[in-house]
C-alpha cells in the first residue's frame, strides 16, 4: 500500500472514506456519554461493565432497567447499541460537512473571513456552543478577524477549533504542513494559542496517517507543526513518553490529567486523551475509538478526531461492520441544505478536492 511513504492513487479514495467513517463512528460511540463533569472515565467503565459492555467493541447499550438512572445525553434513543439509524446530527461532523463546502467555494486559498461567511450563511446560532457562538456573535456584530475570537471570548482555548480540522488533513494526504496551514486559518476566526495549535495539529495528524507507519509516527509528525513549548505540544508529547516507557493506559491518563487540569473542553487534556486512544489502540480502529471515548472529557469530539485518524490508517475497507453498516451511509447535519447526505457522497466529493491538491 505504502512505498516510501507516498500513499498510493487508488488507495486515497479508500482513506478519504475510512475517514469520514471513521470520525462519524467515533462521534457517535462518545455522543451518549458526552459530559466529563459527570461521565467521568470511572463512571464510564462502570456503566459498561453494568451493561455487559467492557470490552467495549460496538456502540456504546442503551440502558437497561437497571440503569436508567445514569444521566446519559437526550440523544441516547438514537445513538446507542440497536438503535442507530444513521447517524445523529452533531457540530463535530457538522464543521465537516461545512469545511468541505468552503473549500469548494473557494479552494485552498481561502480566508478566514470567508470561513465567518459561510457561517453566517450555512449554521443556525443555536447549533453552535462555546467559542464558536461568541465568534457567531462577533460577526453578527460586525467584528472581523481576530477580533471575532478575541472580544468576549473565554472559550479561545478550548477544543472548538480542533473538531473542524479533519477535512484540511483528508484534502492534503501526506502532506502535515499544508494541512496545518489551513486549520490555522480556520481556527483563528473562533480561537487562538493552544486552541489554534489544537486545530493545526489535528489536521496534521490526519494527513500525516495517509502515510504513516503507524500511529504513533503521525502522532510525532503531526507535532513538527506546532510550537514545541506550547501547552498544546506538552500534553501531547508527555502522553507519548508515558506510553513509551511502557505505562498503561489508565495510568498515562491519571498521570496527564494534572497537566491539563482545565475545563472537560479545555483543548490540552482532550488532546492527551486522544493521543492516548492513538497510541495505545495501535492502529487498530476498536480499540482506538473504545479507549478514546472511555478516557472521558469530551467523549464524542475524541472519539470523532481519533476515529478519523484510524480510518485513515486502515482505510474504509478494513473498518469493522459493527461501526459502518448501522450508519446506513446517511449523516444528520444542521448544516443548510446537507441535511441526510451520503456519507459516500461526502467522501467523494473529499477526494476529489484531495486529487487537485497533488
Amino acid at each position: 500500500m505504502l512505498e516510501g511513504g507516498v500513499v498510493q492513487v487508488s488507495d486515497i479514495g479508500d482513506k478519504v472514506l475510512g475517514g469520514w467513517l471513521g470520525r462519524i463512528a467515533g462521534n457517535m460511540l462518545g455522543k451518549p456519554v458526552e459530559d466529563g463533569d459527570y461521565w467521568t472515565r470511572e463512571r464510564i467503565d462502570h456503566y459498561l461493565r453494568l451493561t455487559g459492555a467492557l470490552p467495549l467493541s460496538g456502540y456504546i447499550p442503551p440502558p437497561g432497567p437497571h440503569e436508567h438512572d445514569f444521566k446519559l445525553r437526550p440523544e441516547w434513543p438514537e445513538c446507542t447499541r440497536g438503535n442507530i439509524h444513521g447517524s445523529c446530527r452533531d457540530d463535530d461532523v457538522d464543521y465537516a460537512i461545512l469545511g468541505l463546502e468552503l473549500l469548494e467555494r473557494h479552494g485552498f486559498g481561502f480566508t478566514t473571513e470567508q470561513v465567518g461567511a459561510l457561517w453566517l450563511e450555512h449554521l443556525p446560532y443555536r447549533q453552535v456552543f462555546t467559542a464558536e457562538r461568541v465568534a457567531y456573535r462577533n460577526l453578527v456584530d460586525g467584528l472581523a478577524p481576530p477580533e471575532t475570537a478575541t472580544t468576549d471570548n473565554p472559550y479561545q482555548d478550548w477544543i472548538g477549533a480542533l473538531i473542524r480540522a479533519d477535512i484540511f488533513g483528508w484534502v492534503c494526504p501526506g502532506d502535515p504542513e499544508r494541512a496545518a496551514g489551513l486549520a490555522r486559518k480556520d481556527a483563528q476566526l473562533s480561537h487562538t494559542g493552544d486552541g489554534v495549535y489544537g486545530a493545526m495539529w489535528a489536521a496534521a495528524l490526519v494527513a500525516s496517517a495517509f502515510t504513516a507507519p503507524s500511529p504513533g509516527a503521525a502522532v510525532e509528525t503531526a507535532l513538527g507543526v506546532v510550537p514545541t513549548e506550547s501547552g498544546l505540544a506538552r500534553a501531547v508529547r508527555r502522553t507519548a513518553e508515558l506510553h513509551a516507557q511502557g505505562a498503561p493506559w489508565a495510568q498515562t491518563l491519571a498521570e496527564t490529567a494534572p497537566e491539563g487540569a482545565r475545563h472537560w473542553i479545555h483543548v490540552e487534556p482532550n488532546a492527551a486523551v486522544i493521543t492516548a486512544g492513538l497510541l495505545y489502540g495501535e492502529g487498530a480502529f476498536t480499540p482506538t475509538v473504545a479507549l478514546t471515548v472511555r478516557g472521558g472529557l469530551d467523549t464524542d469530539s475524541n472519539g470523532a478526531t481519533a476515529g478519523s485518524v484510524a480510518g485513515v490508517l486502515c482505510g474504509a475497507a478494513a473498518l469493522p461492520p459493527q461501526w459502518t453498516a448501522p450508519l446506513e451511509d446517511t449523516v444528520r447535519s444542521a448544516v443548510f441544505g446537507c441535511d441526510g447526505s451520503s456519507i459516500a457522497g461526502l467522501a467523494e466529493r473529499t477526494l476529489r478536492i484531495a486529487e487537485l491538491s497533488s
